[in-house]
C-alpha cells in the first residue's frame, strides 16, 4: 500500500477530523498525551507547506466528565450544558497542544445553517480562510450549546466533510477507532476484509457501512461513508484511519492500514453546473474588457473591473456577469449587497477600504464561486488555456 506521505504530495489544504472517543476517556477525561502527539503530527504537515484545519469532537464528552454526569443518554439541555463546559476545556487543550509548537489555534463554532445558507456560508468561509492566511490552525466544532436535533449536523463526520467542501480542501482525514472500511463490521464478522482503496462509492460500498461504534461518538461507519460521498464529490480525497495509537497521522504515513476514498474525477464540473444552472440570477454585473480577460484566465472578478450593477441582490445571491456588449460571460455568488456593489463598482481595493472600511473585499465574485458561461453554455469545464483561446 502506498504511503500517505506519497499521497500527500499534491495536497495543499488538509482537514483532520478527531472523534470524541479518541480525545476523551470516560473515566479520566481528556487524553492529553495523545493530543500532544497528534499536534506534533499536524505541525509536521504544516512544516511541509500545507494548510491544516481541525474538526474536533469532544465538547459534550469532555463536559460530561467535568460535570460528573452519568454515562447515560443525556437530555438535550444536559447535552447543551455539557457542551458549554466542555467547549472551554476543549479549546484550551487545543490551544496548549498546538502552542507548544508555536502554532496558534483559532476556535470556530458552526451550526448547520452556517454551511447550508449562502450568506452564513460565505461568512464562515471568510473567517476560516483568514485564520489560515494568518498562519493559525482553525479548530472547528459544532456549536452544541445551541444546536437542536432539527438544526444539527448529527455527527462531526458530516461536519468535517462540509468544512472540507466549504474550504476547497484537497484531503479529509477521519481519525477514528477503526482503521478503515471493511466488507462487514469486523466486530460482528471475523471474516470481514479490509478495503484499502475505494475508487467510487457504489451501493455495494454503502452496504458495507455499520452502525455507531462508541457510546461517546454519535458517528459510525455509515456516517463516514456519507462524509466520503460529500467530500469526494467536491474534489477532496478522504482517508479513514485509526487514531487509537500515539502519533496517529505519522503512523499512517509510515504505512499503517487505512482506507483511501479517491476524489471524483471531475468535481469542478458538478460545482460549476450547480452554480450556473441550479440557482436563479438575482442581478447583473457589467464588466470591462480587462475583467473579461481576467475571468477567462481563471481569476476572481474584482470590483475594479465592474462598470455598473443591476438588480436587487444580497451578498451570496447568484448574479450574471455580462461584457460590454451585454453578452453573458459568467455567473457566480456575489460578495456584496446591491447597494454596496453600486458604491464600489470601478474602485480598486484601497479605494474600497476608504469607502467601506478596512474589512471590505476587493473581489466582487471569488473565482471559487464563479462559473464561466457564454450564451448559457458552460465554459467552466474547459482548461484555462482553452478559456484564454475562447476569449
Amino acid at each position: 500500500m502506498a504511503r500517505l506521505s506519497d499521497r500527500l504530495a499534491p495536497f495543499r489544504r488538509v482537514v483532520v477530523k478527531v472523534g470524541s472517543a479518541l480525545l476523551v476517556d470516560p473515566a479520566s477525561g481528556l487524553r492529553a498525551d495523545w493530543l500532544r502527539t497528534l499536534a506534533a503530527d499536524l505541525v509536521g504537515l504544516s512544516a511541509e507547506g500545507r494548510e491544516i484545519i481541525v474538526v474536533s469532537s469532544g465538547a459534550i464528552a469532555l463536559g460530561r466528565t467535568l460535570l460528573k454526569l452519568p454515562p447515560v443518554v443525556l437530555r438535550l439541555e444536559e447535552s447543551q450544558a455539557a457542551a458549554a463546559v466542555g467547549q472551554i476545556a476543549l479549546a484550551k487543550a487545543w490551544s496548549e497542544a498546538l502552542g507548544e509548537h508555536a502554532l496558534t489555534a483559532g476556535q470556530v463554532l458552526l451550526t448547520l445553517g452556517d454551511t447550508e445558507e449562502r450568506r452564513r456560508y460565505l461568512n464562515a468561509r471568510a473567517t476560516v480562510g483568514t485564520l489560515l492566511a494568518l498562519g493559525a490552525v482553525p479548530v472547528i466544532n459544532e456549536n452544541d450549546t445551541v444546536a437542536t436535533t432539527e438544526i444539527r449536523y448529527g455527527d462531526n463526520d458530516r461536519l468535517a466533510a462540509r468544512v472540507a467542501t466549504m474550504m476547497s480542501a484537497d484531503l479529509l482525514i477521519l481519525l477514528s477507532d477503526i482503521d478503515g472500511l471493511y466488507t462487514a463490521p469486523p466486530a460482528l464478522d471475523p471474516a470481514a476484509e479490509h478495503i484499502p482503496l475505494v475508487a467510487a462509492i457504489t451501493p455495494q460500498i454503502e452496504a458495507m457501512a455499520g452502525g455507531a461504534a462508541s457510546a461517546l461518538s454519535r458517528g459510525g461507519m455509515r456516517t463516514k461513508v456519507d462524509a466520503a460521498k460529500i467530500a469526494t464529490a467536491a474534489g477532496a480525497a478522504m482517508i479513514i484511519a485509526s487514531g487509537q495509537r500515539l502519533h496517529p497521522i505519522r503512523a499512517v504515513r509510515e504505512g499503517e492500514r487505512s482506507t483511501l476514498f479517491q476524489a471524483a474525477q471531475d468535481p469542478v464540473r458538478a460545482r460549476k453546473r450547480w452554480i450556473a444552472g441550479s440557482l436563479n440570477a438575482s442581478g447583473t454585473l457589467h464588466v470591462d474588457d480587462g475583467a473579461v480577460r481576467a475571468l477567462l484566465s481563471g481569476k476572481s472578478l474584482l470590483a475594479a473591473g465592474v462598470t455598473r450593477s443591476e438588480g436587487d441582490f444580497r451578498r451570496g445571491d447568484t448574479i450574471r456577469v455580462v461584457d460590454a456588449a451585454g453578452q453573458e460571460l459568467a455567473r457566480g455568488l456575489v460578495a456584496y449587497d446591491a447597494a454596496e456593489a453600486a458604491v464600489v463598482a470601478g474602485l480598486r481595493s484601497a479605494e474600497i477600504q476608504a469607502r467601506l472600511g478596512q474589512g471590505a473585499r476587493g473581489a466582487m465574485i471569488h473565482r471559487d464561486d464563479l462559473v464561466l458561461t457564454r450564451g448559457g453554455e458552460s465554459l467552466g469545464d474547459m482548461p484555462v488555456e482553452e478559456l484564454r483561446d475562447a476569449g
